[in-house]
This record gives C-alpha cells, structure tokens and sequence, in this order.
C-alpha cells in the first residue's frame, strides 16, 4: 500500500513543512557548531604558523612531519587551492593529498624518497601561491606583529570551516534522523536487536546501520548499508522487515544529483529479494516535487520527519 508516492497533491505542502523543519533545526545547531570549529580551527592555524616562522620556513620535512598541515596551508593560498589542482600543479600522486588531509598520515603507497620530492614540489607551489593580502610580511624583512598573526589566522580558519563544519553538519543530520526514528519505534513498543540478519529478527525489532547483502546486474552480490532495519509486530514466518534510509538535505541542487541513489539500491534490494522487499525513505529538509515524482516513478515510497506517525501506515 502506498503512503505518500501517491499523492502528489500534498507534495508540495509537504516539502515547504520539511523545508522549515529542517531550518528550525539548523539555526539552531549550526551557528554553535560554527563557533566551536571556528575557535579550534584558529588555534590549529595558528599551530603550523608557529612551527613555520609564519610561513616563511615551508619545507617538505614540515609536511612529512606534520601531513595534517597541509589543508590549512592550502586554505593559505590565493585563491585557495583545491586538491585536485594541487595534485596538477605540484606534478604529485592524488593518494598522497587525500592520505595527508584525510588521514592525516603519508601514503604507505610511496617510498621515502619519493615521498619527500613530491612534498618538497607541494612547499614550492604554496609558497608561490601564499596569499599575501593575509600574510602581509610574507616577503618582507620585518615580523609580523601579533596582531597579524591572530588576523591571518582568523581569515585561514574562516576558510577552513566551510570545509570542517559540512561533515559535522552531515553527520548531525544522520543522528538527529536515527534518534528521530528509535524514538518514534520505542514510543510503540518496538526494541533494538542485536541482530543483524534480515531472516533472523524478531517480530517487534529494529536495528540500526545493517549491511544487506543485496545484487548487481549480472547476479554480482554488493553490501548496501542500511540505516534501519525494522521487522513489524505483526511479521508472519518467511517476511521481510522494513528497510528504511535516512535523506537530509539543506538546498535542493544536491538531492536532484543524488536521486539516482535510492533507485540504484532498490533494483539491487529486489535483485536479491524480489518484489516482496519494503524500500522506503525518510525524508528531511529539501525535496522538492521533482526528487519525489523520481523517486515515485522508481517505486519508492517515503516518510517525513515533520509527520513520523506515517510510519505506522506501513503496517509498524
């Protein structure tokens, strides 16, 4: 039975009410996550200008020292320099740049050597490119005062948390939509199982983050990660739960680039399960009637977060 793919005459109510739900929740979590980022990011920019003679001591043997250095120094940059024009100009390996920023460690990929030449072609292309609007002493003979020094760090760590708040961000929505659902699902009686196969839960059970062994064209089995599991009160011997995913968005541009998703795992959920598997989507911020009427299109049906008793009309 459909919920909402159906009726398209409350889509766009629908989406205005997401829309502010989602706003709600942002002014209020994003401004003290800002903040916070903000004053640790300063203190990290600060860091690197103190072990750098406030730039003007870049060398390779700073970045096989201190691989994390490497993403403030590209924010130092005019204008800031992205990885992969980074990996162009310097002439480097790109899992060298994503190992530094992203793990903050050298790639295991490369020997030593080889390493600090393409560190030392990084230093020279940053130091070519400083943004001396910031780092107003770069090539002159005198110090920076302090207050020069607190001034360039505010503006590389304003730079900086654009780049550090949008994960935080994304993960902030993931836990507010998981704690929305369990507390919808306890406040009715259902329990969380430790249980991670779908033929193995019991009636009245969820789970959270369950890898499904689902399949490609071609009968190639892929892992799909699941972010709820929900087996209903009322499931009879040989049912399938309820598999949920979890959307939040905060403008509308991405979810029309990534509607292609959710169709992609339900050919794959009905490859290995059949038309009887239960794919639906709860939704949160900005979807509009074209995201939606795709993804009806496809089959797929949705709960809001503004209006999580819908849940129940899918027989929890």
């Amino acid at each position: 039975m459909a919920v909402n793919l159906d009726k398209p005459q409350r889509w766009k109510a629908d989406t205005q009410l997401s829309v502010d739900d989602y706003n709600r929740w942002f002014l209020e979590y994003a401004p003290i996550t800002y903040r916070e980022t903000r004053a640790h990011a300063t203190v990290y920019v600060e860091d690197i200008l103190l072990r750098t003679d406030n730039l003007r001591r870049l060398t390779g043997d700073l970045l096989f020292q201190h691989p994390d250095a490497l993403e403030m120094l590209r924010m130092s940059t005019s204008p800031p320099i992205a990885r992969d024009r980074l990996v162009g100009l310097a002439q480097v390996s790109k899992s060298l740049i994503e190992n530094m920023e992203r793990r903050k460690r050298i790639s295991p990929n490369l020997t030593e050597t080889v390493v600090r030449e393409q560190l030392e072609r990084i230093t020279s292309v940053i130091s070519h490119l400083i943004d001396q609007d910031i780092f107003i002493w770069f090539n002159g003979d005198t110090d920076p005062t302090l207050e020069e020094v607190r001034r360039a760090s505010t503006v590389v760590a304003d730079r900086l948390c654009g780049m550090l708040t949008d994960p935080l961000i994304r993960n902030a929505q993931e836990k507010r939509q998981l704690q929305r659902i369990t507390l919808w699902l306890e406040t009715h009686g259902y329990a969380e199982s430790e249980v991670r196969n779908l033929r193995q839960m019991l009636s009245g059970t969820f789970a959270h983050r369950v890898n499904v062994a689902a399949m490609q064209e071609g009968s190639v089995v892929v892992n799909i990660p699941i972010d709820t599991v929900i087996m209903p009160r009322s499931a009879a011997a040989g049912d399938l739960p309820l598999l949920v995913e979890a959307k939040s968005a905060g403008d509308f541009t991405n979810t029309n680039k990534r509607r292609k998703e959710e169709a992609t795992k339900m050919r794959q959920l009905r490859n290995a399960f059949g038309d009887q598997v239960r794919f639906i989507l709860l939704l949160g911020g900005y979807f509009d009637s074209g995201y939606l009427g795709y993804e009806a299109a496809e089959g797929i049906d949705w709960v809001w977060e503004h209006r999580m008793d819908d849940l129940a009309e899918f027989g929890l």
